[in-house]
């Protein structure tokens, strides 16, 4: 493939992710993406055979950039506050750049649950969080935190972090906030955050 044919299918891409976001797979038609990307209808559908393909390729994009890079920071050998700080940050600035990831997939999931489910099977949850519960485990041993499962502690943090993108244009509305003013706010947050789940898992 040549580089105008990449830049081609990275522009549909792009129109497509945000459609879809906005309109969810059954909402969204091809010509919208087509209009959105500045072209041709057939164009897309030359490059992509149909809107559930692509789709599928936009989903397990969002899919892996979120969850994959998550795995990978829960997996990892970083001491354990570190590690909370780096999901934090990993949550906030995710959503920052794609911010109606939540709504996408929650939307999704009740509209197509198999598509999603089966995204979900590839995350090796059972490894990731025995992993972590042993590192939660030997903090508790010495003292340093109070006893909290594993599964505990990454929903309470998950949901700090995630809740304000789904509650968006609430929150904009009763706080006065245009997009910058929130995005500003979701920034300060990830301290906000990290010194509550401290202080909350703190023995």
């Amino acid at each position: 493939m040549n580089k105008k044919d990449k830049d081609t299918e990275q522009l549909i891409l792009q129109a497509a992710q945000k459609v879809f976001t906005e309109k969810g797979l059954a909402g969204a038609r091809m010509q919208d993406i087509a209009d959105k990307a500045g072209f041709n209808k057939a164009l897309v559908h030359y490059y992509f055979t149909s809107k559930a393909k692509l789709f599928e390729l936009i989903f397990e994009q969002e899919f892996k950039a979120f969850f994959f890079d998550l795995v990978g920071i829960v997996s990892s050998d970083l001491p354990l506050f570190e590690k909370i700080e780096r999901i934090i940050e990993h949550d906030i600035d995710k959503m920052t750049k794609f911010p109606g990831l939540p709504n996408f997939v929650l939307n999704e999931i009740s509209r197509n649950p198999e598509v999603i489910l089966k995204q979900f099977k590839k995350i090796p949850v059972e490894n990731v969080l025995g992993g972590f519960q042993k590192q939660i485990n030997s903090e508790i041993k010495k003292g340093t935190i109070r006893k909290i499962s594993s599964e505990q502690l990454l929903i309470n943090i998950q949901s700090l972090c995630i809740f304000p993108f789904l509650a968006r244009p609430m929150i904009k509305g009763l706080m006065r906030m245009d997009e910058k003013a929130f995005l500003a706010m979701m920034q300060k947050r990830k301290s906000t955050v990290l010194e509550f789940i401290l202080g909350a898992i703190k023995a």
